[in-house]
């Protein structure tokens, strides 16, 4: 775990990490908010097909948001390595700086491929325990609404920590806008 901080405060990594985690997990929690309120919200609820759903999406989403940052990294490595090479006269290839670039862009691309898969698990969890009979299937929506809710204010204060902003505020506008997501959604149902 410290490693994995040090990582994220780190110049060269924080910052490419922080942005895409940041984009990625909004993007795959409102994704999921979208997927319950359409299919969990309806009068028909099906536990399967809203798991396999929402597993599926944020797979696909976590490999298109991680093959996307794996190909910008690269280009503004491979950019920032001609650059030094211009500076310092000399072919950087094989050497610790290029390594270090490629490990770097590496590490952004499965931190952020692994981001929706995380935010689906947590979100997923309620229609788990509703499929084992822990937990009633109409409550499963709401329970799952609330972790999405949750993820989403934890980003947002994680965000406000770190601009040196009141963690607090940053985590309330966030769930705010997942508030105004759901709340489009469920009125969007209502009408079909």
């Amino acid at each position: 775990m410290r490693t994995l901080r040090r990582v994220f405060e780190s110049e060269d990594l924080g910052p490419i990490i922080r942005r895409f985690l940041t984009n990625t997990i909004f993007d795959s929690t409102f994704t999921l908010l979208g997927i319950v309120v359409g299919a969990a919200f309806t009068a028909n609820v099906n536990l399967k097909v809203i798991m396999i759903t929402m597993a599926t999406s944020s797979l696909a989403l976590g490999i298109s948001a991680g093959i996307s940052v794996y190909e910008a990294e690269s280009l503004e490595s491979e950019r920032r390595i001609i650059e030094l090479e211009r500076a310092l006269f000399m072919d950087l290839k094989g050497t610790r700086i290029e390594r270090r670039e490629r490990a770097t862009t590496a590490l952004a691309a499965l931190i952020v491929f692994l981001t929706p898969l995380f935010s689906c698990a947590v979100a997923m969890l309620p229609f788990i325990f509703a499929a084992s009979g822990i937990l009633e299937a109409n409550l499963a929506p709401w329970v799952s609404v609330i972790l999405a809710l949750g993820i989403l204010f934890s980003a947002g204060a994680y965000m406000g920590r770190l601009g040196r902003k009141s963690p607090w505020r940053r985590g309330l506008r966030m769930v705010c806008f997942g508030l105004l997501a759901f709340t489009i959604g469920l009125l969007l149902n209502s009408l079909v």
